[in-house]
């Protein structure tokens, strides 16, 4: 994991919440907002030390480990400060559910109109659990499996299916093709240990490489 640059106690207004800012939790890879809690110094410092995320608990007055009881944590990413200094935005990982309802946020489980993209990291993840119960009946297991050489060739095929799709079928055909490429995009990246972020990253060092290039 990449070293976090950690915030400087200084900089936060500490004096405004009492001793407490609010802490927005953000899923690092699809960017939901998954929760809101509050951290005191000593939280902000943990959570700095130790890559997970800690927050101060107003109704039982301590410090509490995100996870200590249900083992689904947060692995931080990065954390920022807004501009006026009273506010935390933490970037983590889950590690399963966040909400005590079994939720996947504290604001459940769909998307807000606008972020259906998210779904392509659901998805992501529901193939990684796939692989990794290894399910006789999954079609996702089996094709795991059956190594990368078979993925590969699936790829190939369906990326030809999206070809012919778009020359001689229907837009609903065109895109039901394009869904089923992208499924065996993704459980190809997985075989190779490889993750759709990854892939976006590549595609936005390109894009900024292209910005720089037309600006020059």
């Amino acid at each position: 994991m990449n070293d976090v640059p950690p915030i400087d106690l200084k900089r936060i207004d500490w004096d405004k919440g009492a001793g407490l800012v609010p802490a927005i939790v953000q899923d690092a890879r699809d960017g939901r907002v998954l929760m809101l809690a509050y951290m005191n110094r000593e939280a902000l410092q943990r959570t700095q030390a130790t890559r997970r995320v800690t927050f101060y608990s107003r109704s039982r007055a301590r410090l509490w480990e995100k996870g200590e009881t249900s083992g689904h944590g947060l692995q931080l990413r990065a954390i920022r400060l807004d501009c006026d200094g009273d506010t935390l935005l933490i970037s983590a990982v889950p590690e399963g559910p966040v909400c005590h309802t079994g939720a996947a946020t504290c604001f459940g489980d769909d998307p807000p109109p606008g972020e259906t993209l998210s779904f392509l990291t659901r998805l992501e993840q529901l193939i990684s659990t796939r692989i990794a119960e290894n399910t006789e009946g999954s079609y996702t297991a089996r094709l795991y499996r059956s190594g990368i050489r078979r993925i590969a060739q699936k790829v190939g095929e369906e990326g030809l299916e999206v070809a012919l799709a778009a020359c001689l079928e229907s837009n609903e055909a065109l895109l039901g093709e394009g869904a089923d490429l992208l499924y065996h995009l993704l459980v190809l990246l997985r075989a190779r240990n490889l993750s759709l972020p990854q892939l976006v990253a590549v595609l936005d060092t390109r894009h900024a490489s292209a910005q720089a290039a037309e600006r020059s």
